[in-house]
């Protein structure tokens, strides 16, 4: 008998195997059902071709994703750092909890949970980062919604100090459970609990 050493991974789609031929017509049938199969004569350089396989993957899932979902943040504003109050919203927040990213959806809750739209920019110190985190100060700017044919007005329809929170919803947050688990820390898992009853997530 042939030695050989397979390795299997259902859930990922996968089949290892080393010091085994892989019958052409496997080959393609595995194709067909979307099966990678990794063929090596060494254990360790099969193990090797895996791993990196499976990160490539894990990634490619993560960018998939990005968009759906919504890291949790709450911030604080202030009446003295409104720099544009509507379209676009520009603003000096301070970040009490949680992350900020670009492309979040930012809520009002304590006026019905008010769409002011996606943030398309976010400063610190007058330079340009894609994401900020608990306890910095950074300048917001938010894009209305492109549905939005009164865009939301700072003075209008809120008011600094309201509150402004990242609108979560189930999908976003099972998003973040299955894709971007460990790019949370435990005070930022608090905060979507803290969102969940805010923005009355079942």
């Amino acid at each position: 008998p042939i030695p050989c050493v397979p390795w299997q991974s259902l859930a990922s789609g996968t089949l290892a195997v080393t010091q085994f031929q892989v019958d052409p017509d496997a080959t393609k049938v595995a194709e067909e059902v979307g099966v990678k199969i990794f063929t090596a004569e060494i254990i360790y350089h099969l193990f090797d071709a895996f791993v990196a396989y499976m990160k490539e993957n894990k990634e490619k899932r993560r960018q998939d994703v990005s968009d759906k979902a919504v890291f949790p943040c709450i911030l604080e504003t202030f009446p003295q750092y409104v720099f544009s109050r509507k379209d676009p919203i520009i603003l000096g927040v301070h970040i009490k909890e949680g992350i900020l990213k670009v492309g979040t959806p930012i809520v009002v809750p304590s006026r019905g949970c008010l769409e002011l739209g996606k943030v398309s920019g976010i400063e610190i110190n007058k330079k340009a980062v894609p994401y900020a985190k608990r306890g910095d100060q950074v300048a917001v700017k938010i894009l209305p919604r492109s549905s939005d044919t009164t865009p939301p007005m700072v003075g209008r329809q809120f008011d600094p100090p309201d509150e402004l929170v990242s609108k979560l919803t189930r999908e976003s947050i099972d998003l973040l459970k299955e894709n971007f688990k460990d790019d949370l820390e435990k005070e930022d898992w608090i905060t979507v609990m803290k969102l969940k009853k805010i923005l009355n997530i079942q």
